[in-house]
C-alpha cells in the first residue's frame, strides 16, 4: 500500500467542530415542550422496599408524572444478559442476575433507582424527589468481598442462595507436575481496589415520539447505538425501523457508556410513548459516582514457579471478582484478567480460578482496560519479585520468557472473550523492551543518574513493565462508501465516537484508496439511520473492525470508478490510477474523469443500468475478524519520591507501543497519552471508598482525585510496526493500552526509589498516605523504623 494519507500525520476532521462549540452532544438537544427526568435514588445499600408514597409529588406544580416499578406493568423486567458465559469447560457456576428499570421490592446499592419524576424543568423534578416517601427496612450489607463470602453473610440476591456469581477455572499444561521441580516458588496476595471512568461528559439520553409518523427519535450517549436501536425496539413493541438511536459526539465513553441497557436509558424512551412529549434526562455527577458502572476490584492469590535461570515453569492464580450488585455484563472482565496475566511470555502451566462475587455495590462492566490492567499487575509484580530472589535485572528476566518472533501466531489455548482460544498474531516483544530501555536511558540511570541523586538525598526510581492486550474482537462491523456527484465522498458506519477521531482515521482510509483529499471525506458514526449494522465501539476494536470494513467498501468503489473510466475513457484498466479526485490515464494524467463526473455517469437519467450491477459509486462491505489481535508494549518510568509527604514528581515517562499498522501517529499518541493520565490516576490518586454500610464516601472530586495537567508529565512515545497478518489494513487496537501497565510501574519504580529490604507493593491504588504506611512497615520490619 502507499502512503499518501494512511499512516501520515494528519490534524483531526473533527477538531473545527468541537473547538468552536459547534459539535453537538446529547445536552444541546433541545425540542420544543421537551420535559425533564429526575430519579429518585436509593440511600441504601441493601434494603427491602416496604412502600413508595408519591402522592404528594404528582401534585406539586409543574410536575408531569411519577412512575415507580409498579406503574410499569409488563415493561417492567430485569434488563438483558448483554455477555453470555463463555464455552469453557469449568464453568462451576453461571447466576445471571440483571438490573431492573426500577426498584420494586428491594433496593440492592446505593444510587439504584427507585422512581422517575417527569416534569417540566429538571428544578421541579428535583424539588419534587423531596416529596416521595420510601419506607425502606435497612439489611445487613454485604460491603466487600470478604464479608460477601463470610458463612453468615447478607445475601444480594436471596434466590442464588450465597454471593456467588460465577465460578471458573481455566487451565493448561500440568502446574502441579512442575511444582515440585521448581528453584524457586514466589506466593504473594495482590489487590486492585474499585475505581471509575469518570467522563467528563456523563450520560443522557432525550427521546421524542412522533405520533403521526409513529417514530421513535433517540439521542443517546451510548458506545453501541445500534444494539440500543434493536433492543429498544424489542421492548417497546416497535420495529426496529421504527426507532432511530443517535449517538452524536461523546465527551468520553471509556467503556461504561457500552453498558445496555441502563435504567434510564429502558425509562426515558418508554414515557417519551407514554405522555407524547419530548423527555431528556442528563446524569448529574454526583449520580454518576453511584449510578454509571464501576470497574477494578480484585483479589489474586498468586504463585510463580520459575527454575534457577529464572524461566517460567508455571503459575497459579485464584482471584476474586467483585461484580457489584447485577452481573449484565456477564464475565468479561475477569476472564480478560485471567487471559492477560500471561503477557509476553511463554507460560507452559497454567492454573488460573475466579470467582466473581455479588456486593451491595454499583455493577461493575469494563471500563477502558477491563480487567487487563489486573492481569498484568500480577504477572509483571510476580516477575518482578522473582528478579530479586534470582539477581537477574528486571528487564531481563522478562527477555528470558518472551515469546519469540518466529513462535507466532502463538496459541495460549485460554478461552478469551471472544469465545475462542487466546492466539497471538504477531510481535518482536524483544524490540520493544530495548527501544524502551533505550528512550528511558535504563543502563545509564542505574549505573551512573541514580547514584547520583541518591548521593544528593533523592529517593528516585526506575521501573519498566511490558504487557499485551487483546484488541479487535469481531463479531463484525461495517461500512458503506459514497461517491457524490460533486465529488465529495460520504462515510457511514455503525460504530459510534466517542473521541477517538474515526472522523479523520477513517478518511485516511478512504483518502489511500479513492485518492480523494482527507478533507473532502465526510464521515458519519452513530446514527442508526444511516447505517442499519453494527455491534459498537469498545475494547480497542473501532480501527480493527470498522477501519477494515470502511478499507473493503473503499476499494470496492474504487474497482466501480475504475471500470467505469475504463469503459469512458476507452482505455485498458490496468492501465488507470487514482488522484487527487480523478481517475487518470498512468502517464497521461491529463486525459481522465473526476469522480463527481464519475459518479453522475454511473446513476444515468436514460438508459439503464447493467444487470447484476448496482447504481452509483457506491459499495457497502463487512469485516468479521476469525479472531482478535494482540497489541503490545511497554512502559518506563523514572520518579522521585519525596519521603517527608511521599508526593511523587514523574521525571520522565516513555511508552513503546506496537498496535501494527498506524493509520495516524498524531492521533495513536493522543490515545496513548490519555489512557497513561488515566492509568496514573489509577495507580495513585483514584479510589472509590465505601464504608461497612456500603456508603459511598468519595463521591466527589473533592474526594476522587483525578491526576490534572500538573501530574500528568509529558510522554515520549515511540512506535514499533508489526503488522498483523490477519486483516488486510494490518492494523490492531490501541484505544486502551496506554492505561493498562501503569499500576505496577509505579509499584516497580517507587520500590526502587526507595530500596528498603522487605518493601513490597502488592496493591493498587496507592496514595500519598498508603504509601507512607507500607514504607514505615517495610522499615520496622527491617529494624529501621
Amino acid at each position: 500500500m502507499t502512503t499518501r494519507y494512511f499512516g501520515e500525520r494528519i490534524t483531526r476532521n473533527e477538531d473545527p467542530r468541537l473547538l468552536t462549540g459547534r459539535a453537538l452532544f446529547v445536552d444541546d438537544v433541545d425540542l420544543p415542550g421537551m420535559l425533564h427526568v429526575a430519579f429518585l435514588r436509593s440511600i441504601h445499600a441493601h434494603a427491602h422496599i416496604r412502600s413508595i408514597d408519591v402522592s404528594r409529588a404528582r401534585q406539586r406544580a409543574g410536575v408531569v408524572a411519577v412512575y415507580t416499578a409498579n406503574d410499569l406493568g409488563d415493561y417492567w423486567k430485569p434488563g438483558p444478559l448483554l455477555v453470555a458465559p463463555p464455552p469453557i469447560k469449568k464453568l462451576l457456576a453461571f447466576h445471571e442476575r440483571c438490573q431492573v428499570p426500577l426498584a420494586k421490592d428491594k433496593v440492592r446499592h446505593v444510587g439504584e433507582p427507585v422512581a422517575m419524576v417527569i416534569a417540566e424543568s429538571r428544578y421541579i423534578a428535583e424539588d419534587a424527589l423531596d416529596d416521595i416517601d420510601v419506607d425502606y427496612e435497612a439489611l445487613p450489607v454485604a460491603a466487600d468481598m470478604d464479608i460477601a463470602l463470610a458463612p453468615d453473610a447478607p445475601l444480594v440476591h436471596t434466590d442464588v442462595g450465597s454471593n456467588i456469581a460465577a465460578h471458573v477455572i481455566q487451565e493448561k499444561g500440568n502446574v502441579d507436575a512442575v511444582w515440585r521441580a521448581a528453584a524457586l516458588v514466589i506466593q504473594r496476595r495482590f489487590r486492585y481496589d474499585h475505581g471509575t471512568a469518570a467522563p467528563i461528559e456523563t450520560r443522557g439520553i432525550v427521546a421524542q415520539w412522533d405520533a403521526r409518523a409513529q417514530h421513535l427519535t433517540i439521542w443517546d450517549s451510548t458506545q453501541a447505538p445500534v444494539v440500543i436501536r434493536n433492543g429498544l425496539a424489542r421492548m417497546l413493541g416497535l420495529s426496529e425501523a421504527q426507532v432511530r438511536v443517535i449517538a452524536p459526539f461523546i465527551g468520553g465513553g471509556f467503556g461504561p457508556k457500552i453498558m445496555m441497557f441502563y435504567p434510564e436509558e429502558v425509562l426515558v424512551p418508554w414515557a417519551a410513548l407514554q405522555l407524547g412529549r419530548p423527555i431528556k434526562w442528563y446524569e448529574d455527577r454526583r449520580e454518576n459516582f453511584v449510578a454509571m458502572n464501576h470497574e477494578r476490584e480484585q483479589i489474586h492469590d498468586a504463585a510463580i514457579a520459575l527454575n534457577k535461570n529464572g524461566m517460567i515453569l508455571g503459575i497459579k492464580d485464584n482471584f476474586l471478582y467483585d461484580t457489584g450488585a447485577y452481573i449484565p455484563y456477564g464475565l468479561t472482565v475477569p476472564l480478560n484478567a485471567q487471559c492477560t496475566l500471561l503477557g509476553m511470555y511463554k507460560v507452559p502451566n497454567y492454573y488460573s480460578e475466579f470467582k466473581a462475587v455479588f456486593t451491595n455495590k454499583t455493577i461493575v462492566s469494563p471500563y477502558r482496560g477491563a480487567g487487563r490492567q489486573h492481569g498484568v499487575f500480577v504477572m509483571e509484580r510476580l516477575l518482578d519479585l522473582a528478579a530479586q530472589e534470582l539477581g537477574i535485572d528486571r528487564t531481563e528476566i522478562r527477555r528470558r520468557n518472551f515469546i519469540q518472533p518466529y513462535e507466532f501466531p502463538y496459541n495460549n489455548e485460554i478461552i478469551y472473550q471472544d469465545f475462542a482460544p487466546l492466539q497471538y498474531d504477531s510481535g518482536n516483544y524483544a524490540a520493544v523492551l530495548d527501544r524502551a530501555k533505550q528512550m528511558i536511558d535504563y543502563d545509564n540511570f542505574i549505573a551512573n543518574e541514580q547514584p547520583r541523586l541518591q548521593s544528593e538525598g533523592k529517593h528516585v526510581g526506575i521501573g519498566l513493565v511490558c504487557y499485551v492486550e487483546g484488541t479487535g474482537i469481531g463479531p463484525y462491523e461495517g461500512a458503506r462508501v459514497h461517491v457524490e456527484t460533486n465529488g465529495k465522498v460520504t462515510v457511514a458506519t455503525g460504530v459510534g465516537t466517542q473521541g477517538q477521531g474515526h472522523f479523520t482515521s477513517f478518511a485516511q482510509i478512504v483518502a489511500e484508496q479513492l485518492g480523494v483529499d482527507v478533507r473532502d471525506i465526510r464521515i458519519i458514526t452513530g446514527d442508526t439511520a444511516e447505517f442499519n449494522w453494527g455491534t459498537g465501539t469498545f475494547a480497542s476494536r473501532g480501527a480493527v473492525v470498522a477501519g477494515n470494513a470502511v478499507n473493503e467498501a473503499a476499494k470496492a468503489v474504487r474497482e466501480k470508478a475504475i471500470k467505469l473510466a475504463s469503459e469512458e475513457l476507452d482505455v485498458y484498466e490496468g492501465d488507470l490510477e487514482l488522484a487527487d479526485g480523478k481517475v487518470q490515464v498512468k502517464g497521461l494524467p491529463e486525459k481522465n474523469m473526476s469522480l463527481g463526473e464519475l459518479a453522475a455517469k454511473a446513476n444515468p437519467l436514460r438508459g439503464a443500468v447493467k444487470p447484476n450491477t448496482e447504481p452509483g459509486l457506491e459499495a457497502t462491505r463487512y469485516f468479521g475478524p476469525q479472531s482478535g489481535v494482540t497489541s503490545n508494549g511497554a512502559h518506563a518510568l523514572i520518579v522521585e519520591v519525596d519521603p517527608e509527604t511521599m508526593e511523587i514528581h514523574i521525571r520522565k515517562y516513555v511508552v513503546v507501543h506496537d498496535c501494527g499498522k498506524v493509520i495516524n501517529p498524531m492521533i495513536l499518541e493522543g490515545q496513548v497519552q490519555g489512557g497513561v493520565a488515566q492509568g496514573i490516576g489509577n495507580a495513585f490518586y483514584e479510589k472509590l471508598v465505601y464504608d461497612d454500610n456500603g456508603q459511598l464516601l468519595t463521591g466527589s472530586f473533592m474526594d476522587y482525585l483525578l491526576p490534572t495537567a500538573m501530574e500528568v508529565p509529558r510522554i515520549e512515545i515511540g512506535h514499533e510496526e508489526t503488522p498483523s497478518p490477519w486483516n488486510p489494513l494490518g492494523v490492531k487496537g490501541a484505544g486502551e493500552a496506554g492505561a493498562i501497565p501503569v499500576g505496577p510501574l509505579f509499584a516497580q519504580a517507587i520500590e526502587d526509589a526507595f530500596g528498603i529490604e522487605g518493601l513490597e507493593i502488592l496493591e493498587i491504588p496507592l496514595s500519598p498516605n498508603r504509601l507512607f504506611e507500607l514504607v514505615v512497615e517495610a522499615k520496622r520490619k527491617a529494624g529501621n523504623a
